[in-house]
């Protein structure tokens, strides 16, 4: 950042229910970031795992006063979101899953990415896959944005936890679709493409997805490409175009074919698939 700006605020919503054994994880991977306008707003949905304990415990020590966190059932993820959404004052705003943990120097690329670009209003970067022990598994290098890819390819290769937004995108009145259980960051990206906001892809590791037994992408895989495809139909306008349903069933598979060939093919010539297995420590 130049140094004659201000900082820019950046808020950190968290939705958490019953996951104690990473929460504090998530919680130290906003507060070591040592980024100085900084909020985190967690909505923990009355978990009885003791999380609430971390969230006190942590609340409570000095050098915590940018953690703000209530406990209540909530009508699921994208509704705690929201929740979360009415307290954040920031001008960027992140969302953090709370099995989720930040990279070192994450909020400094991305405070400094948005102020070098006005223009966008939504920055996404690469990430890591860890294990429950927090073990780098893969290195996930992305590519740059494609409004066809991200429709049309089966996996969302935009993560949240690596995704930052401008406070405008919510300002306007985007919110998370509360009635989806496990597609709201998909319906959500294509909502804003739709609307006419801008993405950019920044090279830059910024956040570490963790699989784990109980994370939706183990436990609720099948559902979670059902919800896709119906999201999909609703926002494409080749699909909606054909005449005959039984037509989109050949037709997805042709784009999908095509969109999943350019991902794989950037990445490929990019050098992607060569460091991906390649450990980084936290700090690289």
């Amino acid at each position: 950042m130049e140094p004659d700006r201000l900082p820019l605020m950046i808020s950190i919503i968290t939705p958490s229910l019953n996951q104690r054994p990473y929460l504090e994880e998530a919680l130290l991977s906003v507060k070591e970031q040592n980024y100085p306008a900084v909020e985190h707003i967690v909505a923990d949905g009355a978990s009885t795992d003791g999380s609430l304990d971390v969230l006190k415990g942590c609340a409570t020590r000095p050098g915590w006063d940018h953690l703000r966190w209530f406990s209540e059932p909530d009508r699921g993820q994208s509704d705690a979101l929201n929740k979360c959404l009415s307290l954040a004052s920031g001008d960027i705003v992140g969302w953090l899953n709370s099995d989720e943990r930040y990279r070192p120097g994450c909020f400094q690329h991305v405070a400094a990415a948005f102020q070098q670009h006005s223009d966008v209003q939504v920055i996404y970067g690469d990430y890591t896959w860890i294990d429950e022990n927090g073990r780098v598994l893969q290195v996930r290098p992305e590519i740059e944005f494609s409004s066809f890819i991200l429709h049309y390819h089966r996996v969302l290769y935009i993560h949240s936890a690596a995704t930052f937004f401008r406070w405008r995108v919510f300002r306007d009145g985007n919110l998370f679709d509360a009635s989806l259980e496990n597609d709201m960051d998909y319906e959500f990206f294509l909502r804003l493409v739709h609307r006419g906001y801008r993405f950019k892809h920044l090279p830059k590791l910024l956040a570490e997805f963790r699989w784990h037994a109980q994370c939706k992408s183990s436990t609720q895989n099948e559902r979670v490409l059902q919800q896709h495809d119906r999201t999909l139909l609703k926002y494409s306008p080749i699909l909606q175009k054909l005449p005959a349903e039984a037509l989109r069933k050949p037709v997805l598979f042709g784009l999908r074919t095509v969109a999943g060939a350019l991902r794989y093919s950037e990445k490929l010539m990019r050098g992607y698939y060569f460091t991906q297995f390649f450990r980084k420590d936290r700090d690289g």
